[in-house]
Parts: C-alpha cells; sequence; structure tokens
C-alpha cells in the first residue's frame, strides 16, 4: 500500500499527538481484568525482547542496519511496538481501545513507515537490495546472511528503555484498575 507524500508528511506530524490520543484513549476506555492482563504478557513481552533485539542492533543513519532481528524483516521496532501494544490491548479488554490502537497502527504508523523507508533508500544505496530480500513486517522464516552481534551499548543510545518503561507504567495501570475496579 502506498500513501501519498502530502499524507505521509502530514501523519509523521501527527505521531506524537497521536501518541496522547492513544493514551487518553487506553486510560479512559480501558475496562481491564486480572485475567485479561496475563493473557497479555507473553504478547508484550515478546514486543519488548523483539524492540530490546532491534535496538541492540541498529546504528541509526550511520549504517544499514541487517543484522538480528533485521535480518527476517525490516520494521522490527515496528512489529515489536505492535505486539507491545497488542498485549497492552488485550489486558485493557476494550474493542474500543482495539479499534483506536488498530486505525492508529493503519493510518499513522504504515505512512511514517513507507516514510522512512524512502529516507533510507536514499541513505543507503545497499537498502534497495535489502528490501527486495527482506519483509516489511511479517518476518521471513529464513533470515539473510548477518555476522554483527546485539550490542547492550546501542540499546542504551537508542533508549530503548524508554519503551519499557511506558510499558510497565501502562502495565500498571491495568493492574490498579483491575484491582481497584
Amino acid at each position: 500500500m502506498t500513501f501519498p507524500k502530502p499524507y505521509a508528511d502530514a501523519v509523521q506530524r501527527l505521531r506524537v499527538p497521536g501518541g496522547f490520543v492513544l493514551l487518553g484513549a487506553f486510560l479512559l476506555l480501558s475496562n481491564p481484568s486480572l485475567e485479561r492482563i496475563l493473557w497479555g504478557l507473553p504478547v508484550s513481552f515478546l514486543g519488548l525482547l523483539i524492540r530490546a533485539w532491534a535496538a541492540g542492533h541498529l546504528e541509526k543513519n550511520e549504517n544499514l542496519t541487517v543484522s538480528g532481528p533485521y535480518a527476517y524483516v525490516r520494521n522490527p521496532l515496528y512489529g515489536g511496538s505492535l505486539l507491545l501494544a497488542g498485549g497492552l490491548v488485550i489486558g485493557s479488554r476494550s474493542w474500543a481501545v482495539a479499534a483506536i490502537f488498530a486505525a492508529t497502527f493503519l493510518l499513522i504508523y504504515l505512512p511514517v513507515i513507507q516514510q522512512e523507508e524512502q529516507h533510507l533508500r536514499k541513505l543507503f544505496p545497499a537498502y534497495r537490495a535489502y528490501a527486495e530480500r527482506v519483509p516489511s513486517l511479517v518476518p521471513s522464516l529464513s533470515p539473510a546472511p548477518s555476522d554483527k552481534p546485539f550490542r547492550a551499548a546501542l540499546y542504551g543510545k537508542n533508549k530503548e528503555w524508554k519503551a519499557l518503561s511506558g510499558y510497565l507504567i501502562g502495565l500498571l495501570y491495568l493492574i490498579v484498575r483491575a484491582v481497584i475496579g
């Protein structure tokens, strides 16, 4: 799916304000239960692991990253975020929250991914060949060859702890809401 450039540019600017809308919807519309929170934990945990793994390989705008999860999928941070949010949505026990999160991913994040990939094509000539062999969002079962290891320093440099912190705050909110009622 290709999005018109003016639309992609507009949603790129709306990404952060859109996050506050998502937060508001999550806070107002969640109806969590401890059982559903437990169902969502493995989904979110998998998302956190994928994001952490990706952050430990990502050298933003310095080198084309093709190692770690990038050998399986071009956008593991977005895929990990989708799983992370999916676990929270399961815990929220709200179809409205699910619909808002899905619409946000489709209408904001897919165009942003497209725009970022256009940037990477300009920045790294090898990106075109990489994109031909590695899928965008659904991981391949046969990875492209890579030899770079995970580096904790990159995890820190990429500030991936913010995703973990945000998740823990969201999880704590759901638990408190479920217990208090």
